[in-house]
């Protein structure tokens, strides 16, 4: 306390010992007979949710994997949830966000109906900071418990600031405030920011098939999304879906891996979206896959990142 207080910092004992952490109900919805579990706000594991019920109105599979048309249908669904993302997520026990309407089918097709299959939309969602350190793992363990976990400090080294003689770095989510004094996410006492980190798990016949994370602040629910189609539209096991390259879009514009040809790359600048220039921020993903006629373990590690399967 006394090192935050030393530069100024506004927290004091009492905001520590007055903070709780609670347990919370995931949220879920359905994507060709799968059903995604994520965390509700405050964080964005609903951006999921809500992309996967815009697209599986769509024959993704008959579009061929990261076509133009394929990766376009995506990319405008993300930029549908990221609206939502950033008018509506905040803190549930401080304001009502509106969570069981976005991630409806009802909504998802009414959002569906706006996409133009020709056509990037020009409304630019704001991205989020970067150069974070975040961690994911999953375990899933003989009798067949799972855990999926995410934790982060939010920037390098989080705030920079470390707690006295400890060596414990503070983190920094509470950058992720609005100061807008009419936006839900508002600063506020006792209020939880909005946050980026979302942990997923993904139900086949009401029994856990996949434990996976997509670290990577606004890249976890395009993440997410991507990932699974991979596997459920486009049957890639559980390493191939996350080694396979992927699309990020962001404020500037919309960033894709180098396996993304240059005429994939021509159609999507026909289509109206901008190309822009990104190295090593397409998230780091790890998973695993329980076979559900076998309940055979099966992992997954993405190469992006630092990260391994172990089995023992």
């Amino acid at each position: 306390m006394a090192s935050l207080q030393r530069l100024g910092g506004q927290l004091t004992t009492r905001d520590f010992a007055e903070h709780h952490s609670t347990w919370v109900k995931p949220v879920s919805t359905t994507y060709r007979g799968i059903r995604l579990y994520e965390l509700p706000p405050n964080g964005q594991g609903i951006a999921a949710l809500e992309m996967l019920n815009i697209l599986e109105g769509f024959d993704l599979k008959s579009l061929g994997h990261n076509s133009a048309e394929y990766l376009h249908l995506l990319v405008e669904a993300k930029k549908l949830a990221f609206a939502d993302r950033d008018a509506y997520y905040a803190d549930p026990d401080k304001v009502k966000v509106p969570v069981e309407k976005l991630i409806s089918k009802e909504y998802g097709e009414r959002q569906r109906r706006r996409i133009d299959v020709n056509k990037a939309g020009k409304s630019v969602v704001p991205g989020l900071l970067e150069q974070g350190d975040t961690i994911y793992l999953t375990v899933v363990d003989k009798d067949r418990n799972c855990v999926s976990f995410i934790n982060s400090l939010f920037h390098g080294f989080g705030s920079g600031i470390v707690a006295g003689k400890t060596g414990i770095c503070l983190q920094n989510r509470g950058a992720l405030f609005s100061l807008d004094p009419k936006h839900p996410n508002r600063l506020e006492p006792h209020k939880r920011p909005f946050h980026t980190i979302i942990p997923a798990m993904a139900f086949k016949n009401e029994k856990p098939w996949l434990v996976f994370g997509v670290m990577g602040g606004d890249m976890q629910p395009q993440g997410h999304v991507q990932v699974l189609i991979n596997m459920v539209d486009f049957g890639m096991n559980v390493q191939l879906a996350g080694e396979a390259a992927r699309f990020r879009d962001l404020e500037e514009g919309l960033a894709l891996e180098s396996e993304i040809g240059a005429e994939v790359r021509r159609k999507l600048i026909d289509k109206g979206h901008k190309i822009v220039w990104l190295v090593g921020e397409f998230g780091g993903y790890q998973a695993i896959m329980i076979d559900p006629d076998t309940g055979v373990l099966m992992g997954g590690s993405d190469p992006r990142k630092d990260g391994c399967v172990v089995g023992w």
